[in-house]
């Protein structure tokens, strides 16, 4: 019978947040990863693990009578109040330092010289007990605090991002007394920020997702899943280059330094009834924009003037990529600036292709292939099919039998084989559940960040930004009409 169980369980964290924790199950002797981003929702987890978390609804048992929990928020806390006591408040008359040493702090709930000696000589930490812990390195002061809580002799350790801060050889260490902690008995729980954190000891494994988790099982089924296997590849693309334009030197180019759109009082009205009511906004060369507000709020007509697609274009105050509307300029010469990703592309995208035709058909703005494909651009597919971590098998099959985040992803890479001045995302993460929109907007941090193209990401939470972004656009209501707020982001 399994030591710990959770059904259906849910967690409130605040108002608008609850951790959703559907089947989990540890049995004693095991070692469990979850693996998730910041912000997924994963010390929650720890803590709901720890019993330190009630559910408000589901059931959860567990048999451990001693669980301990550590974090990092634990250490640093710990490293901090060590370091304040050098607070002239803290010093006795002549005493020049003042702090723990390494072995008072392991012993700060039992005091057992014996089992100290003993836990720092299986961490190779003997040599600094009689060292003030606030002088010792990090992965010292992580040790250290791990003989702190063994000390306890916890029948459950749940630690939360433990290899946060440290060198390759310091995780090296760290993970290899884990394992041999696991090898002797110990049931281990590891919270983690990254699939290539993961142990190798570790034998089962859990995805944590926007406060849900989404896979749990065993350690190479969950690691060969491809939505899994496609987030894990995500995390090596940092400084990757993108594949070239198809002719580089025939990309269109505007003045240098120019603003992309330039709206001075914005207005669209129908039948006397403001849909856009003075709205000045500017989108200047490096930054990208979450344009965020609800249903009705004006968010398709901006677009539709920035796509040249709106016919009040002409009669606002409004520059495009450097030339001002209505000037002579033809819609292609806007659209050629633009790629544009839209729920209804997505559902107009029901043709029997390929998924490499799809992103194939990208540089003809066809919805399906229907032109003979160049040499290069087979050999550019290659590389973006390459990028989204897109093996041949499934690059060759059929479009529709990738996960709806998976042709939302593709459909991206679609837009941006011509490396457009602006991407357009419109809504990309509707529709999607939790796993398929962290591997959205994991893509979409990449692409952009290795790329010269900006992005407009429209959504209607604010939440929803990929990391990437560097402005906000909210239409906020305001009685009748909306008002517009523009914020720079950190």
């Amino acid at each position: 019978m399994a030591a710990l169980h959770i059904t259906q369980g849910i967690f409130h964290l605040s108002d608008t947040r609850v951790l959703t924790l559907n089947n989990v199950t540890l049995h004693r002797g095991e070692s469990l990863a979850f693996v998730g981003a910041n912000g997924s929702g994963k010390s929650s987890l720890a803590r709901a693990l720890a019993g330190e978390l009630a559910p408000r609804q589901g059931d959860w048992h567990s048999e451990f009578e001693r669980p301990a929990r550590i974090s990092l928020e634990q250490l640093q806390k710990l490293v901090s109040d060590e370091w304040q006591r050098n607070n002239t408040d803290f010093l006795s008359e002549g005493e020049d330092d003042t702090g723990r040493m390494t072995a008072d702090i392991i012993q700060d709930s039992v005091v057992d010289p014996a089992r100290c000696q003993q836990l720092a000589a299986q961490f190779g930490i003997s040599p600094l007990l009689q060292r003030r812990f606030k002088y010792l390195s990090t992965g010292e002061t992580r040790k250290a605090l791990l003989c702190q809580v063994l000390m306890l002799q916890p029948d459950l350790l749940i630690l939360d991002e433990p290899f946060d801060g440290l060198d390759v050889s310091s995780r090296a260490s760290l993970a290899a007394l884990l394992g041999e902690l696991n090898q002797h008995g110990q049931t281990l729980v590891l919270v983690l920020n990254r699939f290539d954190d993961i142990p190798p000891f570790v034998e089962n494994v859990g995805v944590l997702a926007e406060c849900t988790l989404t896979h749990v099982g065993q350690r190479e089924a969950i690691l060969a899943e491809a939505l899994v296997a496609q987030l894990a590849h995500s995390e090596h693309l940092a400084g990757v280059a993108l594949p070239e334009a198809d002719e580089p030197g025939t990309k269109p180019r505007q003045p240098i330094g120019a603003s992309h759109i330039i709206l001075r009082n914005g207005v669209v009205s129908y039948n006397d009834r403001a849909i856009l009511h003075g709205l000045n906004w500017e989108v200047k060369p490096g930054e990208h924009w979450q344009i965020v507000g609800p249903n009705g709020a004006g968010k398709s007509t901006l677009l539709s003037l920035i796509t040249g697609d709106h016919p009040q274009g002409y009669s606002n105050d409004l520059t495009l990529f450097g030339r001002r509307r209505g000037s002579g300029e033809t819609i292609w010469d806007i659209k050629q600036h633009i790629g544009y990703v839209s729920g209804s592309l997505h559902l107009d995208y029901r043709v029997s292709v390929s998924v490499r035709n799809v992103i194939l058909s990208g540089y003809f703005d066809s919805i399906g292939l229907y032109q003979a494909v160049s040499d290069r651009q087979k050999k550019l597919s290659d590389g973006w099919l390459a990028v989204l971590g897109i093996d041949r098998t499934t690059a060759d099959a059929s479009f529709q039998g990738l996960s709806w985040g998976q042709q939302r992803l593709v459909l991206i890479a679609r837009a941006l084989v011509k490396h457009p001045t602006l991407l357009i995302l419109d809504e990309p993460l509707q529709g999607l559940d939790p796993i398929n929109r962290l591997l959205v907007r994991r893509f979409i941090d990449v692409l952009i960040s290795e790329g010269q193209t900006q992005l407009l990401f429209v959504s209607h939470h604010a939440e929803d930004a990929p990391l990437c972004i560097t402005h906000r656009l909210s239409f906020i209501p305001d009685g009748d009409i909306y008002r517009y707020q523009q914020t720079t982001l950190p």
